[in-house]
């Protein structure tokens, strides 16, 4: 991108700013006294070369926000910023001179105060690259289980309409032409509108975006207002240092997106959190929900199994074949009169989904729901979904006559009990679950998924996932001592690849093989090292022996 006049990255800020050079030499401490805005004109035409917020990307010319992040606070390293040459310092706390006396810039700099750096960023981000997000149709996918299925389920409805579509989520960014990998499921915000922008000039008029809640939080999408947003469903899960401090906190910030930032909002009424979100939107008790006087102007549709569902999920086939695993569901749609502009209403859909799962159908009912009042027509919703491949989300790797093998990114016991239910709808002689735990984290997941596994598979296998700083053997025997207490058969083989192996080559006929825990992730993390693991892969290599 090329320059832009800081006036315009202020534009929607309130802000106090001081020139570096006077803010040294007053006797003020608070950057509220200082005149910030003397020869505001030439303080306002500044021109600026980017947005910069890692200090190791500094460049002459930028504008640096100051973040304080779990570990580090970027406000402690002011002077090294200016010094490199960076002509706008945002922060949100008064500097101590002691802290920038020695500096000597090469050019006339400013501090700008505002009450939030990140979500300054957010906005700034969002004019510098020319506000992409209001120049796209955006769709907006927030949950604990199910937002990059069911992203990928409304990317493929989109695309089989002719609606190009770029999507931004746990498995990376995709503009159209390109493929881009993704550390977090919702990037910063300067980030996030690089991306946006990257999809709308490769020729999109569609966006997908998996929104979590760190990504509401820390005000990654600040300033975005979705065309579309969709519920999943919600439990406890990201409670902890560094996440949330409790499920109330995690609940209030999914449901900002539904309040603050969506125009159409689709929620899944058969969770309970869910239908009060709904039913706060509907009832117009937003205000009530968010202590303030704004009224809502969303409109919302429901969906799930709910008699009174606008989308209603009525009904489900679990498929499995030599060439085919998946679902077929029944989903009812609303009445002509409810959705005007859509030709097709009052109708039964029957949705053709080629992966297998309960839940699967929930997320198949809210993406047909996005596509539904985006004008898809009938034998789209029907059949684009078909063929869809999603990378380590219930994901068959290999399927014959005598059993299959799923790839899951399942890492929690919800998720996990989740899954292992759904697999037992399609009958296997066993069901085999191939899991471990994440090193440095908290024990009570081991527990937990000890216990679900005890009880819900026919074979459990024990091994690593990613142990980071603690050791393998001793992450295992904390599994063990919740599996032991339900009396369930498992065995325990530490190393990953040999524990699919001796899964692959023990199979009868009848098996579902389920392994779990790292889905897409193409690494193991072992001593702050990411060494490549991919299980698909890991599969591979064990059917060719």
């Amino acid at each position: 991108m090329g320059n832009i006049k800081l006036g315009n990255l202020l534009a929607a800020l309130e802000y106090n700013a001081v020139n570096t050079e006077v803010y040294k030499n007053t006797g003020y401490e608070n950057i509220d006294k200082n005149d910030g805005k003397k020869n505001e004109l030439d303080f306002l035409d500044i021109e600026i070369s980017d947005i910069v917020y890692d200090s190791r990307k500094v460049s002459e010319g930028c504008a640096f926000v100051c973040i304080k992040g779990a570990r580090f606070d970027s406000h402690d390293i002011l002077d090294e910023v200016i010094q490199k040459g960076a002509l706008a310092v945002f922060v949100e706390h008064d500097i101590k001179k002691a802290e920038i006396k020695d500096i000597k810039p090469s050019r006339e700099s400013y501090i700008i105060k505002v009450e939030n750096t990140r979500y300054a960023l957010a906005v700034m981000s969002a004019e510098y690259f020319g506000r992409p997000a209001d120049k796209l149709i955006s769709i907006g996918v927030t949950g604990t289980k199910g937002k990059t299925t069911t992203a990928h389920m409304i990317k493929k409805l989109l695309e089989s309409a002719g609606k190009k579509t770029g999507m931004i989520g746990t498995n990376g960014v995709y503009t159209g032409s390109k493929h881009i990998p993704l550390v977090n499921t919702t990037p910063q915000s300067y980030d996030l509108h690089r991306y946006l922008n990257m999809i709308y000039e490769d020729g999109c008029k569609y966006v997908v975006m998996e929104v979590s809640s760190q990504g509401l939080k820390l005000d990654r999408t600040a300033g975005i207002v979705f065309d579309y947003a969709v519920f999943t469903n919600i439990s406890p899960d990201h409670i902890g240092p560094a996440e949330h401090e409790n499920f109330d906190e995690y609940l209030y910030y999914k449901s900002t997106l539904f309040y603050k930032q969506c125009r159409h909002a689709i929620i899944n009424i058969d969770d309970i959190n869910g239908k009060k979100i709904y039913e706060n939107i509907v009832h117009d008790k937003i205000a009530d929900a968010l202590s303030t006087c704004k009224k809502s102007k969303i409109k919302a549709y429901s969906f799930g199994k709910a008699d009174e569902a606008d989308f209603r999920l009525c009904g489900i086939n679990y498929l499995a074949e030599k060439d085919f695993v998946g679902i077929s569901c029944i989903i009812k749609t609303p009445q002509k009169e409810e959705i005007s502009e859509h030709d097709e209403g009052d109708a039964k859909l029957n949705v053709n989904v080629g992966i297998p799962g309960r839940f699967n159908a929930l997320n198949a009912t809210a993406s047909a729901a996005v596509a539904f009042l985006l004008n898809v027509n009938r034998y789209i919703l029907e059949n684009a979904l078909i063929n869809l491949h999603v990378d380590g989300r219930m994901e068959v790797v290999y399927k014959s006559d005598k059993y299959i093998v799923i790839v899951d990114y399942a890492h929690n016991a919800v998720s996990m009990e989740s899954l292992l239910d759904t697999l037992r709808d399609y009958n296997p002689k066993r069901l085999v679950v191939v899991f471990g735990c994440g090193g440095n984290r908290s024990k009570d997941r081991r527990y937990s998924m000890g216990e679900i596994a005890g009880k819900k598979a026919d074979l459990s296998i024990i091994t690593a996932d990613n142990s980071r700083f603690e050791k393998v053997e001793g992450i295992i025997a904390d599994i063990r001592k919740s599996i032991e207490k339900t009396g369930g058969k498992f065995i325990e083989i530490p190393d990953r690849q040999e524990a699919i192996s001796y899964a692959v080559e023990n199979a009868l006929k009848g098996d579902i093989i389920a392994v779990i825990g790292k889905g897409h992730e193409d690494y193991q993390e072992i001593n702050g090292i990411r060494h490549h693991f991919l299980d698909r892969e890991a599969v591979m290599e064990a059917l060719k022996k």
